[in-house]
């Protein structure tokens, strides 16, 4: 009679060894998905070539793979500095960056993580490049030319990161703040400036209106000439017909029995007197 024991014996190596094959197959490759690079390591040792999508065979038990995102990263990272006119400002940007795929093994030495990356060369070197940025001009000037501001300190930390792997995308100032005392000093400046915007506005206002009342004296003495000269003209022409008159009584002519006063030069409507009443 046969052992159930010795019987199962066989079944059960078999199946221990289909394990260890199948552990064997599973760490003898890994695979690296879309946006991802890895970087091989084997007793500890990082291999030079980098590891991108798709399947890659790796030494089983031995080695180990470090997956490293290369997609789009965002930070928001603070800093401080002091302006050309030696005032305190503060900011907080907004960092897009993406790791390079060429130098992730390079990454994996030098820093290790991602957040590694992020706390010991992110971090500082945006500080060093606001500094740069902020000395170049005075607080009023950040403020102003805020663009350009943003345009050094982009130039001066592309150039910063550039050699660490670490490709700068986008930046954005999150927010600038200033000292207390600027911003009071601002405020005093702006309400100055208003007021003497304001004063000039009332000084060209007025002398708008003093230009007016002299135009309408003008007008109103050039009225008043053309009137008087019009009233001299027509009196005159009476003098003349009561001349006439006289100089016709006294000769015994027989007088005309309608008078005409005014001519063509006269802009009224001409006077009509009936010399002889007697007389139709």
């Amino acid at each position: 009679m046969r052992n159930p024991q010795l019987s199962s014996l066989p079944t059960t190596i078999l199946g221990i060894l289909i394990g260890l094959v199948t552990i064997l197959i599973l760490n003898s490759f890994i695979i690296i998905n879309p946006g991802q690079a890895g970087v091989l390591s084997v007793l500890g040792k990082a291999k030079d070539n980098v590891l991108l999508e798709g399947i890659h065979l790796k030494p089983p038990f031995i080695s180990v793979v470090d997956l490293y995102d290369l997609t789009v990263q965002k930070f928001e990272v603070p800093a401080e500095s002091s302006t050309k006119d030696l005032q305190n400002i503060s900011a907080r940007f907004a960092i897009n960056f993406r790791l390079d795929a060429n130098q992730v093994v390079d990454v994996r030495r030098k820093q290790g993580t991602l957040e590694n990356v992020v706390a010991k060369i992110i971090a500082p070197q945006t500080q060093e490049s606001f500094k740069i940025a902020a000395a170049k001009r005075t607080v009023e000037e950040a403020i102003t030319k805020r663009s350009e501001l943003k345009e050094d300190f982009d130039s001066a930390l592309g150039q910063r990161l550039d050699k660490y792997g670490i490709v700068i995308l986008d930046t954005s100032v999150v927010d600038l703040t200033f000292s207390p005392e600027f911003a009071k000093a601002v405020e005093e400046k702006q309400i100055a400036e208003q007021k003497a915007q304001r004063a000039v506005y009332v000084a060209r206002e007025a002398e708008q209106e003093a230009q007016a009342d002299i135009n309408r004296a003008k007008g109103k003495a050039e009225a008043q000439r053309l009137l008087a000269e019009t009233l001299k003209a027509q009196g005159g022409e009476l003098v003349l017909q009561k001349e006439a008159i006289e100089a016709w009584k006294s000769g015994g002519a027989q007088m005309p029995n309608v008078l005409v006063i005014g001519n063509e030069s006269t802009s009224g409507v001409p006077f009509l007197f009936n010399l002889n009443p007697g007389k139709s």
